[in-house]
């Protein structure tokens, strides 16, 4: 069952996605600055920060692989193949 946090995130369009990730990249390097001099009040949330990065990152790509076309699927297709021998 998908979270309610990626359930928003199907809502933004793909600009507002990529302007929320690097946002929410550079929240993620202040906070661990902090956190390496002078500590967090909660340290769990640079956990949660970090998977709403991956959750970020997984929409986009998500979005940019429904944009491909049947060329580029295929040949992202050989790729993977060639990877896995």
């Amino acid at each position: 069952m998908p979270s309610k946090k990626t359930l928003e995130l199907k809502e933004f369009n793909l600009e507002d996605l990529k302007n929320e990730l690097g946002e929410t990249e550079q929240q993620f390097s202040k906070m661990t600055f902090d956190h390496a001099t002078k500590g967090l009040e909660n340290p769990l949330a640079l956990r949660e920060v970090r998977r709403d990065i991956a959750r970020l990152k997984t929409e986009v790509r998500k979005r940019e692989l429904e944009a491909m076309d049947e060329t580029q699927l295929a040949k992202r297709s050989k790729i993977r193949a060639r990877r896995r021998k």
